[in-house]
């Protein structure tokens, strides 16, 4: 079982993933290199690997970051709507707005969640986990029985949607478009 970082542990964490987040939005998946991160970060090689494995978790990581900070904003500012589609599509549409300003950031996480690194597999689960939660908070009550399958196909066709805005083969709007279509389909009178 892991000890919890202490208060400078969690600080240079921090500034590692801040480091990644940096350089990714700059220049991309190739652009993160643990020795760049190092040095961006201002601390050694060794305080890097210490934390994430590899490049992969560490990217993992930032989109876990970043998917917490979402969830705290909806917290703060929840969705807005009449019926559980309309709230659910706010909030994703308020993600995508955000994933929208950062593409060449968004293109390398999403590249590390692809990867088979074991640690970066568990950010991948944590991910769909934040964001299984996200939705079924915005679908409300009453709620279907069974929204935590409804959740979790929204959050594929989420995720499919965005692989195709990554990779440059579908705009954005389309991404709206196609989560607009599935959360009609799943959230009908919910």
């Amino acid at each position: 079982m892991e000890r919890p970082l202490t208060r400078a542990q969690e600080a240079r964490r921090q500034r590692v993933l801040d480091a990644s987040i940096t350089l990714a939005a700059q220049g991309g998946y190739d652009a993160v290199q643990m020795r760049d991160v190092a040095t961006e970060a201002g601390v050694a090689m060794g305080t890097v690997y210490r934390y994430f494995t590899s490049k992969d978790h560490l990217l993992a990581e930032a989109l876990v970051f970043w998917v917490e900070q979402l969830q705290e904003r909806i917290a703060a500012h929840p969705a807005k709507g009449a019926t559980p589609a309309e709230r659910v599509l706010e909030v994703l549409d308020r993600a995508l707005r955000a994933l929208d300003r950062q593409p060449t950031l968004v293109a390398a996480v999403f590249l590390s969640l692809s990867s088979p690194d074991p640690a970066a597999v568990q950010c991948q689960i944590k991910i769909s986990e934040l964001m299984d939660q996200i939705v079924i908070t915005a679908i409300g009550e009453p709620a279907p029985l069974d929204m935590h399958e409804r959740s979790r196909m929204i959050g594929h066709i989420w995720y499919s949607a965005l692989v195709g805005w990554v990779n440059g083969w579908s705009p954005i709007e389309r991404v709206h478009n196609e989560l607009a279509i599935a959360v009609d389909l799943l959230l009908p009178n919910a």
